[in-house]
């Protein structure tokens, strides 16, 4: 049975770190030009929505179904004790504070009460960027 499941699982983990890693990526570039919007302007309230739609309608849910397949498939596979999991598991983790962060930053723009630059938010665009690149190497190369 574990065999007929596995590969829809791995696909199922596949689509979910694509679309978490759409969002990761998306979500600084909107603040980015949020922080030159007029606080109150049209432009404003619509990066609000944007970011809001952006983070609970997509990021949270195939962050989640990221991490339960993946975790399965971690499990299925034995590779629980394999060096290059656990640190494919480290970037994981870190990309999913990197998330959380996401979530207050959206909070903040919700209530005008952004503090960063768009510089600030340019520089945390390149980090999923680097822990993706380390997670994928980690699975493909297994070092």
């Amino acid at each position: 049975m574990a065999e007929l499941i596995y590969p829809w699982v791995k696909a199922l983990h596949v689509i979910a770190v694509i679309s978490w890693m759409a969002g990761m990526l998306y979500m600084p570039r909107l603040f980015v030009y949020h922080c030159s919007a007029t606080v109150g302007s049209k432009q404003s309230e619509t990066f609000k929505v944007m970011e809001r739609r952006l983070y609970k309608a997509i990021m949270n849910p195939a962050m989640m179904l990221a991490w339960v397949a993946g975790l399965y498939i971690a499990w299925d596979r034995g590779f629980l004790m394999d060096g290059w999991f656990h640190g494919k598991l480290a970037a994981v983790v870190l990309m999913t504070v990197i998330h959380i962060l996401l979530g207050r930053y959206v909070r903040d723009f919700a209530s005008d009460r952004n503090t960063h630059s768009h510089k600030f938010y340019r520089v945390i665009n390149e980090i999923p960027t680097l822990l993706m690149i380390v997670a994928v190497i980690l699975v493909v190369v297994k070092p």
